[in-house]
């Protein structure tokens, strides 16, 4: 074979791997913009409506689940509900100053770590009692637990995929949401009939509500001070999702090779056996941003991007569900993360109005 025809075939692979690149990305392509379109419209009309923007994702993609069963959205909607997903949980990391979380003091960040720690535990047990299965026990615990939608869905990445798994998690997100709405006008009543002052009440509020828009609206009905309380304790407990998401993915696993049952999350397990890698994005930007290394606009913007990269997961995850699929799961689920939302608050109030004191 001469140099030209060697050059020649040389050219010739590498343009049809060009080409397979190219195809490979078109393929993605149209359920990715899908997503982002459907996302940004939601974000548009939350911001002028002031509505739950992850219930109303969640309502959005439900509704389009018809366009998902078109080919040529498939790919692109899966990768939106799962790379996209976890690119939007690192970033959470970005939103954290460690300094502003140890200013709260040790027994506040004991109890919010302790009321982090009942309800996975309660949360579990609730939910077997009432029937469910442990991942979906737990699923719905972490998501009460620490920070609604995005534990969820950050949860639900570690636990196995199967036919039940995503409508699981919908349903959670869904759930969890309302509930989130629903306390956000009731806890700041609550806080006056236990006549708290403004550190206490955002202390409650912050330990209690489960999505960080909700927390912020809820504590800034009381004051500024409450709410500027109640969003440091929320992020407290965001810093939580690193270990909760690890220590459930690891015993998860352990459970399905104890059946020996290995799923795409085992898999992910055995072969990254510390932490996920957006989970280590995740600490790495926290670390940044509470040495300082990160300028404000920077953090900001990656707060921004973060929050819509979830809402872009939470419209794939509704895309991909059918009204019909959240019916047939019943009403157990919901009344379980009832249960564990009122366990959650009444351990708050009880290391509030009985510990906390002793400490002061």
């Amino acid at each position: 074979m001469t140099d030209h025809q060697l050059q020649r075939q040389v050219s010739s692979i590498s343009l049809i791997n060009f080409w397979e690149r190219a195809l490979g990305c078109r393929k993605y392509a149209a359920g990715i913009i899908l997503t982002l379109l459907l996302a940004l419209c939601v974000k548009l009309i939350a911001d002028i409506t002031n509505a739950p923007s992850m219930l109303l994702a969640m309502i959005v993609g439900l509704c389009g689940h018809f366009v998902f069963r078109s080919n040529a959205f498939v790919a692109g909607v899966e990768v939106s509900a799962k790379q996209l997903l976890r690119l939007g949980v690192a970033l959470l990391g970005a939103k954290i100053v460690l300094v502003d979380v140890m200013a709260l003091g040790w027994p506040v960040i004991l109890l919010v770590i302790a009321g982090v720690i009942f309800t996975l535990v309660s949360g579990l047990f609730v939910g077997r009692l009432f029937g469910l299965k442990s991942d979906h026990a737990i699923l719905s615990a972490g998501s009460v637990a620490i920070c609604g939608a995005s534990a969820a869905l950050a949860v639900s990445s570690v636990l196995g995929q199967d036919r039940d798994s995503e409508r699981r998690t919908t349903i959670t997100i869904i759930g969890v949401t309302t509930l989130s709405t629903i306390v956000m006008i009731l806890y700041p009543i609550v806080t006056r009939l236990m006549g708290y002052d403004d550190q206490n009440a955002g202390l409650f509020i912050g330990a209690t509500i489960h999505d960080v828009a909700q927390v912020m609206g809820a504590g800034y009905m009381v004051s500024e001070e409450a709410g500027q309380t109640a969003a440091i304790v929320k992020l407290t407990r965001v810093v939580c999702l690193v270990p909760a998401v690890f220590i459930i993915g690891y015993f998860y696993c352990r459970s399905q090779q104890n059946h020996s049952e290995c799923t795409d999350a085992l898999e992910t397990k055995v072969k990254q056996p510390f932490l996920p890698g957006f989970l280590i994005a995740f600490l790495c930007l926290m670390a940044f941003n509470s040495a300082g290394a990160l300028p404000q606009s920077v953090t900001s913007g990656l707060g921004e991007l973060s929050g819509f990269l979830l809402l872009v997961a939470v419209t794939a995850l509704g895309l991909k569900t059918s009204f019909k699929d959240i019916m047939s799961i019943g009403i157990k689920p919901v009344l379980v993360l009832s249960v564990q939302t009122i366990l959650l608050a009444l351990f708050a109030l009880a290391g509030i109005s009985f510990l906390l004191p002793y400490f002061s």
